[in-house]
Parts: C-alpha cells; sequence; structure tokens
C-alpha cells in the first residue's frame, strides 16, 4: 500500500515541472497557506499544476512521509522538494525562485 502511494507521488512529481500538493486547487484554495502558496505563483505567471489533498488521504498523508516535511503546502520544482508556504515567500522576495523555476520550464 505504502509503495503504492509513494508510486503515485513520484508519478506526479516527475510528471510536473512545477507541481504543488495543496488543500484545494489553484482556483478555491482551503487554507491559508495553500492560498498564500498558490497567490505567488500566479503573480510570477508560471505554469503549475496542483494536487488537492483534501481528495484523497493516502496522497495526505502519503506526502508528508514521501518529503519528511509536516505541512502542506508542498511545493516541487524540477523533481525536487523546495518547501512549503513560509520557504516559498521567502524565496519569491528573495528573488531565488522565479529563476529556478524558469530554468525547471526550460529544461
Amino acid at each position: 500500500m505504502e509503495s503504492n502511494v509513494n508510486d503515485r507521488i513520484r508519478d506526479a512529481i516527475a510528471g510536473n515541472k512545477v507541481l504543488i500538493y495543496m488543500k484545494g486547487n489553484r482556483s478555491f484554495p482551503m487554507c491559508g497557506f495553500s492560498a498564500a502558496t498558490v497567490e505567488v505563483f500566479e503573480q510570477m505567471g508560471v505554469p503549475y499544476e496542483t494536487v488537492d489533498v483534501l481528495k484523497d488521504p493516502e496522497i495526505r498523508e502519503g506526502i508528508k512521509r514521501f518529503s519528511n516535511w509536516p505541512t502542506i503546502p508542498q511545493v516541487y520544482v524540477a523533481g525536487k522538494f523546495i518547501g512549503g508556504c513560509d520557504i516559498v515567500r521567502e524565496m519569491h522576495a528573495a528573488g531565488e525562485l522565479e529563476p529556478l523555476i524558469r530554468e525547471a520550464l526550460q529544461a
């Protein structure tokens, strides 16, 4: 069971250059941290995908174990775990996030 969840997570991360595991979706975030994370990506105007962890309890718990990170949202860029809301906002404010994403999108 555990490996099936990890496979699903790995496949989603591998299949999307920018992926946010979040509560809700980009049109209707279901928590403030997810909303703030989506807002950063919308400001940058970059393409990204989301996975609504509220729709799948296995993924909701599995992603926390997969990344060894206890909170949601979780952002992955080019297959690498970047962090949650605070890290994303700090990287964006420092001008570090957008170049990382643009590079991933060109790869």
